[in-house]
């Protein structure tokens, strides 16, 4: 298991944006990071708070080692990140959450 030396936010490159009363999460699959979702933030960010992170297989991700293949062999361990990344964000109301390809 790949152990954090610092906050799952700095490490998976976290950034809430935008104004609104309910909160979006965008979770971008294998391959991208979270500029596949640029050409619709302006629009999203206008009526949500929207959350915007990589995942640690993304090359966006400055630290290849938090990418551990047996960890990561199941979906579980990127829901638990992302539920780890929540709490840590502080976001524990009601969410909508939009997942590409494998989120």
């Amino acid at each position: 298991m790949v152990a954090l030396e610092r906050s799952l936010e700095a490490a998976m490159n976290a950034r809430i944006i935008g104004s609104g009363s309910e909160t979006m999460v965008l979770a971008h699959g294998f391959g991208g990071d979270q500029s596949v979702w640029d050409k619709v933030l302006p629009c999203l960010t206008n009526h949500y708070q929207v959350v915007l992170f990589d995942w640690t297989f993304s090359g966006a991700v400055k630290d290849p080692n938090l990418f551990d293949p047996l960890k990561y062999s199941s979906y579980d361990a990127f829901a638990d990140d992302l539920i780890a990344l929540l709490d840590e964000l502080h976001l524990e109301s009601s969410l909508v959450f939009v997942g590409h390809s494998m989120s």
